[in-house]
């Protein structure tokens, strides 16, 4: 990647990027995406070897979540369009990746843990295949869905925040395969934007797209856990 982000200007209505240059952000994107992923274990790694975020249950570990993550979040979009931008992507992965390991060595605890982890794994790489794959299929322009899907991902935030301080299995269980669906949707659109030229940032692009994994493999690993622990 360049050391600086370049972002392709549109000139006038309905102009986008050429051809050349959406292979090139989704080029980058990918990469960034891929390189994304060492800090997210890394940060995995370390909350499940020390115990650091154990305690970050109910009300405190919402407020920890959600201000770590908007901060990094608002962080990258003031940073988009230069080499600091990358750095700060990275920073929050392994935010991410720390708020991740609770889950993940609360899941680890169980006899099958590890196959568990590595089920979700997969199936969230098999999602990413499918996406990624319809994404170049399908030459219907997508951007329609955008408010769907925004008002989608309210809901099931909304959902998840109230059923911290309720407890409820069955409630988790719904709000995770209701999560599933919504991201998966979510990545395909997001693609979409890549390819048809709508997303020229490949800061953004990888930051929307990592989302959508996240949340898809939060959202198998708590299914799993919950359904098929200790089987």
């Amino acid at each position: 990647m360049n050391d600086s982000v370049e972002t392709v200007q549109t000139l006038g209505y309905g102009e986008v990027a050429s051809l050349e240059q959406r292979n090139k952000v989704l080029r980058n994107t990918y990469w960034l995406l891929a390189l994304s992923l060492i800090p997210t274990v890394l940060g995995a790694w370390l909350g499940v070897a020390t115990g650091i975020t154990r305690n970050l249950t109910g009300g405190i570990g919402l407020i920890v979540f959600l201000g770590g993550a908007f901060g990094f979040m608002y962080a990258i979009q003031k940073t988009k369009d230069s080499a600091a931008g990358v750095a700060v992507l990275l920073g929050f992965t392994f935010f991410m990746g720390l708020m991740l390991s609770r889950l993940i060595a609360m899941v680890l605890g169980f006899k099958n843990g590890t196959g568990l982890v590595m089920t979700a794994f997969g199936g969230t790489a098999g999602v990413f295949f499918v996406m990624a794959t319809l994404s170049t299929v399908i030459k219907r322009d997508l951007s329609g869905m955008s408010k769907w899907l925004f008002a989608g991902a309210l809901v099931i935030m909304i959902g998840a925040i109230v059923n911290v301080f309720i407890g409820s299995t069955t409630g988790m269980l719904v709000i995770s395969t209701l999560a599933i669906g919504l991201f998966s949707l979510y990545m395909l659109y997001d693609l979409k934007q890549i390819i048809d030229g709508g997303e020229t940032n490949y800061i953004n692009a990888t930051l929307a797209l990592y989302l959508d994994l996240f949340n898809i493999f939060q959202s198998l690993l708590m299914i799993l856990g919950i359904t098929s622990g200790d089987d």
